[in-house]
């Protein structure tokens, strides 16, 4: 192969490691099933467990904390935190911009502090030559805020379209940049906000899941997990984690009818992407780039089980917490938190499907998003590439790679050059071996902290905690839903381990969480978590 690939970088937010039908999930994803039957699945493809410091690793080839993301996109504070992506990362659509790539985003940023004056961490300063999306990192899908065509806002644009929804307008952007495109090679990022919270979704795609969820989540997990030893996802004799301990058996829960309802919308708004990603794919197909197209799809982090308060409404807007809109549309009042009486879908509420669905998003896994055990990195990862990939349809590869092994693998598929400027050296390696069938070489070290929460992984091994409490230590080949620490029996491999996280969170400028409260008591602002 001579020509150099597009590349076409799909993110979606919040997913769960098995939502996906080609992962064990009941949502239907024809289109990414169909992407994965002819391309390759990773099964222990990790992220950093939160949506800003994903999005910062991914695109950077960087730690976040290197970035100046260390935890969300609002001004973090100390040491490396400022909220922003600082000036010692380049971003992969700088690099491949400067190496004859034409650079395109649709859909969310979320990596600037500032997100109304224009400054060198907006994505049209950081190498994106085209850009629609919103710079925030959630909100209202029928009138997103902060939203941008290039620099210019037209958040107002949005709301007056009685038919406007973020995920089909991400499409509908994606969709334009890419048919009107030259012969030149391409980067296409297509960074959904779907299915992050708020719980909204068109009508007519949530009477498509209507019924699907009314056995409960006892009984969607069971099935999810039978159907993820079928596919390979999902060892025979891996033992699966059981339900969390603070959500009840289905036959217990109140408010059945609010709980199923909650979950299907959440899979309307998954389906509603994945409608959109066949577009996508038939708009390379129509032009002819489909084959020579390095198509790749994953989630930022494992399924989110935060929810909101209740009953708040328009006084999250006055508190400044701005992605809560202060009033519907139709100029009512939102509906804000766990509300049963009040069904999600529209945009008069906002709400979040809660701790019971995350659970089942991240089967076989325990804990969620902001955790660094599994429940709270692991990410399904397809890709397709027929010119790149040979034989290698279908397959699976178990081989762990994370998020700063993307940029290295796009720069050995398209032989552009990282610049020898650059201030900080690649974290990451290349799948593309992986990818082919190379097995896993079982050296290497994989390093994650996000707000304390931290492990390490070498070969077999991860040492995890959950701040603050001790570390935990897991066999991976035996164990990969971390149900049996053997820390105890371990301790050279803890100590070894623990050094060598230590050693990393030095280089990298981890700020302690422990450091970071108490500048928070002595009134410097950061994010509350």
């Amino acid at each position: 192969m001579t020509e150099r690939p597009n590349i076409v970088l799909v993110l979606a937010d919040d997913l769960g490691y098995s939502d996906l039908g080609c992962y064990g999930g009941e949502i239907e994803t024809p289109n990414l099933d169909a992407l994965a039957a002819n391309g390759v699945r990773m099964t222990r493809f990790t992220t950093t467990a939160r949506c800003s410091p994903s999005r910062a690793s991914l695109l950077t080839g960087l730690h976040p904390h290197q970035t100046g993301i260390g935890v969300l996109n609002w001004n973090d504070g100390p040491g490396g935190y400022p909220g922003s992506l600082n000036d010692r990362c380049r971003t992969i659509a700088e690099v491949l911009g400067a190496g004859g790539y034409t650079t395109y985003l649709s859909g969310k940023w979320h990596l600037s502090h500032d997100t109304t004056t224009p400054n060198d961490s907006w994505p049209t300063r950081r190498g994106f030559q085209h850009y629609y999306g919103t710079l925030a990192g959630c909100g209202n899908y029928f009138a997103p805020i902060r939203l941008k065509r290039g620099e210019e806002d037209i958040s107002a644009e949005a709301a007056a379209d009685p038919d406007y929804y973020f995920t089909d307008a991400v499409t509908d952007a994606a969709v334009e940049f890419l048919d009107g495109h030259g012969e030149e090679p391409f980067f296409c990022y297509v960074a959904y906000t779907a299915p992050h919270f708020p719980l909204h979704a068109r009508e007519s795609d949530i009477e498509r899941c209507r019924g699907r969820y009314r056995e409960g989540w006892d009984v969607v997990r069971q099935r999810r997990v039978a159907k993820m030893r079928e596919l390979g996802i999902l060892g025979e004799d891996t033992e699966v984690s059981p339900r969390d301990p603070d959500v009840p058996a289905w036959e217990d829960a109140e408010h059945r009818d609010w709980e199923q309802r909650k979950m299907e919308v959440y899979a309307a708004q998954v389906e509603a992407m994945d409608r959109g990603i066949g577009r996508i794919v038939e708009t390379l197909r129509a032009k002819g780039k489909l084959d020579n197209t390095m198509f790749v799809f994953l989630s930022d982090n494992g399924g989110c089980a935060e929810e909101l308060p209740p009953g708040l409404g328009s006084e999250y807007a006055a508190r400044g917490f701005s992605v809560v809109p202060a009033a519907a549309r139709d100029g009512g009042p939102v509906h804000v938190g766990p509300q049963p009486q009040y069904l999600p879908g529209s945009d008069d509420t906002y709400q979040m499907y809660g701790k019971a669905w995350a659970n089942v998003s991240n089967t076989p896994f325990r804990f969620f998003k902001r955790w660094t055990h599994e429940g709270g990195i692991a990410s399904p990862f397809i890709v397709h590439w027929p010119a790149g990939l040979g034989d290698r349809a279908g397959t699976l590869t178990g081989v762990p790679h994370y998020l700063p092994d993307f940029v290295p693998t796009v720069l050995e598929a398209t032989g552009v050059s990282y610049p020898d400027d650059a201030p900080l050296p690649l974290e990451g390696t290349s799948m593309l071996g992986s990818w082919r069938g190379a097995p896993d070489s079982g050296e290497r070290c994989q390093f994650y902290e996000h707000i304390g929460n931290a492990a390490v992984r070498r070969g077999k091994w991860k040492l995890v905690r959950e701040y603050p409490a001790d570390w935990e230590l897991y066999d991976l080949d035996t164990d990969p839903t971390e149900l049996s620490d053997v820390a105890g029996a371990q301790p050279d491999v803890v100590r070894e381990l623990a050094r060598e996280w230590a050693a990393w969170a030095a280089r990298c400028g981890v700020v302690p969480r422990e450091r970071i409260l108490e500048l928070a008591r002595w009134g410097i602002a950061v994010r509350a978590w």
